[in-house]
Order: structure tokens, then sequence, then C-alpha cells
């Protein structure tokens, strides 16, 4: 991780080690990932991961929508060890390998086998994180109804979220939200820019951090 300029404890950095050993090994099983060496994970899974990690205050309960094969719950669960993380995959297979991944590192971090918004009828989250599970607008129909029940969503989104923001606003779901940058990284590989949306209600706004509030060379 040291060409990255990624700095992290030790134990961490052996578990993210072993999260891969794991995860790999399920995906000769089941198609849980296409970052199947550690330069493409800490390139694209944990510079995503990291991005969110920065953003997330001391504490906060996170639901990890459509986790796939752990990113990026399982990493938050290992880098943010304050953090109360819940992983929800719709999948079932999906969500019984992730599972056994989980319990295997030892991490306090349960696996939903469902759907967040059928989650979200009977718990809270303060935020909900997603990466590469669906367009804006689809993430916005899914959970319109569940504002009372979320206090933001955060997306990692590629240089199309601004198409996507477009089309979202022309089916007015963006009406009464709010959406800002808050970041954005180069992707590897070309000149394009990866990015961290959040989106919560208008008036929630101001209650969230506009800079980082954790740096990943700092310890839990």
């Amino acid at each position: 991780m040291s060409r990255r300029r990624i700095e992290l404890p030790q134990r961490q950095v052996d578990l993210l080690e072993a999260y891969c050993r794991l995860l790999w090994q399920w995906n000769a099983k089941i198609n849980l990932t296409r970052h199947t060496d550690f330069d493409k994970f800490v390139d694209r899974d944990l510079i995503d991961s990291l991005a969110f990690a920065r953003f997330l205050r001391p504490g906060e309960s996170i639901l990890d929508v459509g986790t796939g094969g752990g990113v990026p719950g399982v990493v938050l669960a290992i880098v943010r060890g304050d953090l109360d993380v819940v992983l929800c995959e719709s999948v079932g297979k999906k969500a019984k390998a992730v599972g056994e991944i989980v319990d295997g590192l030892g991490l306090k971090a349960p696996v939903v086998h469902g759907r967040a918004e059928d989650l979200l009828a009977s718990r809270s989250f303060d935020t909900l994180v997603g990466r590469a599970v669906a367009k804006l607008r689809k993430l916005l129909q899914w959970f319109d109804p569940h504002w009372d029940s979320m206090g933001r969503l955060l997306l990692v989104k590629g240089p199309a979220w601004v198409e996507e923001r477009g089309e979202a606003r022309h089916y007015g779901l963006m009406h009464e939200l709010a959406l800002r940058k808050l970041t954005s990284y180069p992707m590897p590989g070309g000149d394009n820019e990866s990015v961290l949306l959040q989106i919560c209600p208008k008036d929630r706004l101001d209650s969230f951090p506009k800079e980082p509030v954790w740096n990943f060379d700092s310890d839990d």
C-alpha cells in the first residue's frame, strides 16, 4: 500500500490481507469481485472504502447497501472499529459467503440477507453507504419512503454521476433533497475521477461534515 501512500496500523493491514485471502477463496465458488490481486484491491476497493471512512463521524451506525463481496462494509469494519456496521445483500449466496468471511475475520459486522428497504422498515441508520449498486434514479426511488429511518446516503460514483443527477432531477426525485460532492480522486488507469456524493434532506445538510473527520493514518 506504500505506493498509494496509505499508512494503516499493522493489525489493520493484517486483517485486510486476511480479508482478501478469504474473499478470493470464495470467489472461486461464487462471483464476488473482479479485483483478484492485492494491487487491484488497494487501487479500487480500499481507496473507495477510505473515501467513505473519512466522512463518517465517530460511532455512526452504517448500513452497507448491496455489499456484494463486502466493500465497503468489511473494510469500514476493519479500519473504523468505532462504527456500528451492518452489511445488507439481497443475493442469498453472496450474503452467506460474506457472512462466512466476516466470521472468519472475527468482525462485529452482521450480514443481513435481504433488501435494504425492508431492513429500514424496522431499523434506523445514521448513514447508508453504496458503491456500484444502481443508478442514482433507482436508488432514490428505493429509499424515498425511508428518510425517517436514515440520516443520509453516501455514494461513490464515476464520471457519469452528473448525468445520473440530471435524470433524478427530471423525475422529480431531488426536489426535497440536497446533493453535495464531498471529495473526488483519480480513478486508476485513466483520466477520470471517482466522487463521493452525499444526499440528504435539505433541512439536514448542515448536520453533516463538509470536510473529512478521520484520516486513514490515524489510529482507531
